[in-house]
């Protein structure tokens, strides 16, 4: 029987990340979600859990690093991409330099806290690629914002 290929590409990882902000979004987390991919395969996912594990460092990207470099027995992740729905701010920017990402994809930017908007200096061979299904990643961030405000 023909298996068609599955044609993987920058949007279809990012539709996986935005999965983990609906997780996130469910648990009444702010809807930020995060997948590393390593040779066309997902090996990490996570989403925000900082209400949950009341840890303000518990963000989707740091916790998807720990789970990358745990699946792959290394604190480097060479091989990788990260997806990412919103722009990564300093300290998930400054964890992705020191494992070596070489490319990371974000959704939507961060206008207020996002690190590469502002010049964080991030390794020069990295490649930081945003805007991937932007308006969706931005649209989950805005409404869980403004049905807080409501409460």
């Amino acid at each position: 029987m023909f298996m068609p290929m599955i044609e993987y590409n920058d949007e279809y990882f990012m539709r996986e990340a935005i999965k983990e902000a609906r997780q996130a979004l469910e648990e009444d987390e702010v809807p930020i979600g995060c997948v590393i991919v390593c040779n066309n395969t997902i090996i990490a996912r996570a989403h925000n859990m900082i209400q949950r594990l009341k840890d303000s460092t518990a963000h989707a990207e740091m916790i998807a690093i720990t789970a990358a470099e745990e699946y792959l027995h290394s604190k480097y992740l060479k091989d990788c991409t990260l997806y990412v729905t919103l722009e990564p701010c300093i300290m998930c920017a400054g964890a992705m330099l020191w494992t070596q990402i070489p490319r990371v994809v974000y959704g939507a930017d961060d206008e207020k806290r996002g690190a590469f908007l502002y010049g964080f200096p991030y390794y020069p061979t990295a490649t930081i690629d945003g805007g991937v299904l932007e308006e969706e990643c931005k649209e989950l961030v805005k409404d869980f914002f403004r049905k807080k405000r409501k409460k």
